[in-house]
C-alpha cells in the first residue's frame, strides 16, 4: 500500500514537473507570437501616424518661416519710419517748387507783350557759336 502511495504522488510530482517544464518552454514561443502579431496589427497605423507627423511638421516649420519673415517685414516697416518722413518732406518740397515755378512761368506769361510782326514771336533754333 505504501509503495502504491508512493507512485502516486511520485507520478503526481512528475506530472507537475512534466506541466512546469511544458509552460516554461512553450510560453516565451507564445508571448513572442502575441507580440509579433500585435505588431504586425499595429505598424501599418503607426506608419501612417508617423508620415502624417512628418508631413504637419514640413507645414508647420512653412508656417513658422513665413511669420518670422512676415515678423522680420514688419520690423523694418517701423524703422524705415525715418526715410518716410524724409520722403514726405522731399515731397512738400517738391511741390512747392513747382508750384513756384508754375507761378513764375504764369507772371513771365502775362508780363510779355505780343510782338508786331509774326516773325519775332517764332522760337529761334540755338546758333552754333552759343
Amino acid at each position: 500500500m505504501e509503495d502504491q502511495e508512493m507512485q502516486l504522488k511520485v507520478r503526481r510530482v512528475s506530472d507537475k514537473f512534466t506541466e512546469s517544464m511544458y509552460v516554461l518552454a512553450n510560453e516565451p514561443s507564445v508571448a513572442l507570437y502575441r507580440l509579433q502579431e500585435h505588431v504586425r496589427r499595429s505598424l501599418p497605423e503607426l506608419v501612417q501616424h508617423k508620415t502624417n507627423m512628418q508631413s504637419w511638421e514640413e507645414q508647420s516649420q512653412g508656417a513658422i518661416y513665413t511669420v518670422e519673415y512676415a515678423c522680420s517685414a514688419v520690423k523694418s516697416m517701423t524703422n524705415s519710419i525715418l526715410y518716410f518722413k524724409n520722403i514726405d518732406g522731399l515731397l512738400h518740397q517738391a511741390i512747392s517748387m513747382k508750384e513756384q515755378i508754375s507761378n513764375s512761368q504764369g507772371r513771365r506769361l502775362y508780363d510779355v507783350t505780343p510782338s508786331p510782326s509774326p516773325l519775332v514771336s517764332a522760337p529761334h533754333a540755338p546758333s552754333p557759336s552759343s
